[in-house]
């Protein structure tokens, strides 16, 4: 498609930046609308595996990236007690590295710079009040009073999507999958050079995973029931009472867990879209479409897979609704086998169980998916 669009990206996260970016870069006029008043409040720290590494170098932010965060190679798998049981050799998308940890707050900001360095248009603070397809393009109203006309309109705004009930109502709400993730900020070990998993015959994993030459985060995930919220006095104890049994590199770092502020606690939902992720000429990406849990490191890697495809497929149709086919036909089945085996990871690992098409799923493992994940989306 030569002539340039105006597209409306509604959410300024990691996907709908990652779009913006590679829209704008290729002359269409794109504009982001994010609810948030900025994007530095996005929790701890997250993985960038190679896959979406390979993204990063494509949009032209790899090297911002790793400058900004912790590039790292091995996996290394130690007992509850710190002893090191296997250390797995990550592998590579081409020639982008193998893993990337960075804080939240840092991969927003790069991602919003080139963003706006590419042309787009970031407001902040709006959502859609009144949306309108008919076919030829969609009237949108923000509730900044911004109005507009776009040959396309693109949800990447989370699990909680409101372009998703637009389209669908309430028949996606996202699934509680009875587990939440707890994670806090801490100050890098020099011997944590790459994810540092213990796990064994607990009831419980815990991983060390650097995002900074200075930083690094604990996670674990335990079952919760969907009302829990941790004490805000003492929620460092409760994550501290949760792991009592690791000893080793976990228990150093949960010894540094002083203030129950800096614990983030969330719950672990998953939301398939069943239907169409396009209707007319608006799109559904990332978490709208097909939120899974975190246990392949995977959620926000198919979010920016989705974004860079759906450039390569505005730039190959002739046409938005054809676009948006082969776009859905290429992502549907890659994130829907992400979504899948991580839900039956999460499964495997909590001792709840599982059926026979999970048992199929885990066959691959986690090292088999992640040399699939590797491959060409």
């Amino acid at each position: 498609m030569t002539t340039p669009l105006r597209v409306l990206v509604h959410g300024g996260g990691i996907g709908g930046l990652t779009l913006a970016t590679a829209l704008a870069k290729r002359g269409h006029h794109v504009e982001v609308a994010e609810l948030r008043e900025q994007l530095e409040a996005l929790g701890v720290g997250i993985i960038q595996p190679s896959n979406a590494l390979h993204v990063m170098r494509e949009i032209g932010v790899l090297d911002d990236c790793l400058a900004a965060g912790f590039e790292w190679e091995v996996l290394t798998i130690c007992d509850p007690a710190g002893a090191t049981l296997a250390k797995i050799p990550q592998p590579r998308m081409g020639d982008a590295p193998s893993n990337n940890g960075i804080p939240r707050p840092a991969l927003a900001r790069v991602l919003a710079d080139a963003a706006t360095g590419a042309g787009a248009a970031l407001r902040f603070g709006t959502t859609i009040a009144s949306i309108t397809d008919d076919g030829e393009g969609v009237d949108v109203t923000l509730t900044d009073g911004h109005s507009g006309r776009y040959d396309l309109v693109v949800g990447f705004d989370g699990i909680g999507s409101p372009l998703r009930r637009h389209l669908y109502g309430e028949a996606y709400r996202p699934e509680y999958t009875g587990f939440a993730n707890w994670r806090v900020t801490l100050p890098r070990s020099p011997e944590v050079q790459g994810v540092v998993m213990s796990a064994g015959n607990l009831a419980a994993k815990a991983l060390l995973t650097p995002i900074s030459a200075d930083l690094m985060y604990l996670g674990s995930v335990f079952a919760e029931a969907e009302d829990f919220r941790p004490d805000p006095e003492r929620a460092h104890e409760q994550l501290r009472e949760r792991l009592a049994g690791f000893g080793g590199p976990i228990a150093e770092a949960l010894a540094q867990i002083t203030d129950p502020a800096a614990v983030v606690h969330s719950r672990i939902s998953q939301v398939t879209v069943e239907e169409p992720w396009h209707v007319g000429r608006i799109v559904l990406a990332g978490d709208a479409a097909h939120a899974s849990t975190p246990h392949l490191a995977q959620g926000a890697a198919m979010a920016v897979e989705d974004a860079l495809v759906l450039a390569h497929s505005l730039d190959a149709a002739d046409d938005v609704p054809a676009a948006l086919t082969a776009w859905e036909e290429r992502r549907r089945p890659r994130a829907l086998w992400v979504q899948s085996l991580s839900r039956a990871v999460l499964k495997q690992e909590t001792g709840t169980p599982t059926t026979p098409e999970e048992d199929e799923l885990l066959e691959v493992g986690i090292p088999g998916a992640a040399h699939v994940l590797v491959q060409p989306y």
